[in-house]
């Protein structure tokens, strides 16, 4: 029999068990708001202080705790698991409670779609609805792997029970060495979700600009499938640029050939940043392509974004910093 723990959240009457879970899935679980980002041991903003008791860190040198954090008696939730009942002190806020509480479902690979020579859409399939927000990511537990693995789901939640993830191949990554090379069609995995808050928020006023990068791709491509096909986006004009390295490391073609609403409703702006011979369309990093292509203000559109850091940090700065927009305008979950 599996033993849980009370956890009891200091100065405000909240409290919520946890069996077998971290201190951040089983708040999430049980509705509350409890502040959070990447869910993967490497931002900090689920950073918590134990008043009393004892909990377990699975991932001690966790990027995302820095020395005088810890000095600090700070710890992560998200890499935290209770081995007594608990009192913690962390500033709890309704943003972040889970539109959908977040769900443990076992769920089949039952297609690998190659779109790049290091890009693959792996397909599951769970006998449950999957119940997420286009931009949403999950948590994937592979066979082999210590600790869960943080990827993006690439599909519409209408998809029944259908989590499919844009994936690209890390050399020497341990995560997508499994994926790649390992699992087989018929496999089973355990998929842990939905988190994040870089999901469509359809009652903006705003028209939408969506920025990725590498498997950035992925929460993109379901942001626009979602906003192209939502009736309260019908008068938005929605702008997707699309970065990679060489013309090689593009596939926009054939999402837009699964998908033709895409190309119907969305005006999709691919570039490469390796001058490449023969290549027509546009060159430069995407937030360099993307500041000469807006032709209004900054300040009049929804951004989401997703990439490697550099590229993340590069459009920060480029849109809080340069072009004061609202931090209220731009969405990315942080991952490193």
């Amino acid at each position: 029999m599996e033993t849980g723990f009370s956890i009891k959240v200091d100065g405000t009457g909240e409290e919520f068990s946890v069996v077998n879970d971290t201190l951040l899935g089983a708040a999430l679980r049980q509705g509350m708001g409890f502040p959070y980002e990447c869910n993967s041991g490497g931002c900090g903003s689920c950073m918590f202080e134990v008043v009393s008791g004892d909990v377990k860190e699975l991932w001690p040198e966790a990027p995302g705790l820095s020395a005088r954090a810890r000095e600090r008696g700070r710890r992560l939730a998200c890499q935290c698991e209770p081995t007594s009942d608990c009192v913690i002190k962390v500033r709890l806020k309704s943003d972040y409670v889970p539109l959908h509480r977040p769900a443990r479902v076992a769920a089949t690979l039952v297609e690998a779609r190659k779109l790049t020579h290091d890009l693959t859409e792996f397909c599951f399939q769970a006998p449950e609805p999957a119940a997420f927000l286009p931009g949403q990511f999950a948590l994937l537990h592979l066979p082999g792997v210590e600790g869960a693995r943080a990827y993006s789901m690439s599909n519409l939640p209408i998809d029944g029970g259908t989590w499919n993830f844009i994936i690209r191949h890390v050399p020497k990554g341990r995560g997508t060495g499994v994926l790649f090379t390992q699992l087989k069609t018929g496999d089973q995995i355990e998929i842990d979700g939905p988190y994040g808050l870089a999901y469509l928020r359809p009652e903006s006023p705003r028209d939408i600009v969506c920025i990725g990068g590498g498997s950035g791709l992925s929460p993109m491509v379901s942001i626009v499938r979602a906003a192209v096909r939502d009736p309260r986006l019908a008068n938005r004009k929605i702008t997707f640029f699309y970065g990679a390295r060489t013309p090689n490391d593009l596939c926009i073609e054939a999402l837009l050939a699964r998908d033709p609403l895409m190309a119907e409703r969305a005006t999709i702006i691919p570039a490469i940043s390796t001058p490449t011979e023969g290549w027509q369309g546009d060159q430069g990093f995407i937030h360099e392509v993307m500041q000469q292509k807006l032709i209004q203000g900054f300040e009049n559109y929804e951004f989401y974004c997703c990439g490697p850091p550099p590229m993340t940090d590069a459009i920060q700065r480029l849109l809080l910093l340069d072009k004061r927009v609202p931090a209220q305008q731009l969405h990315f979950d942080r991952f490193y």
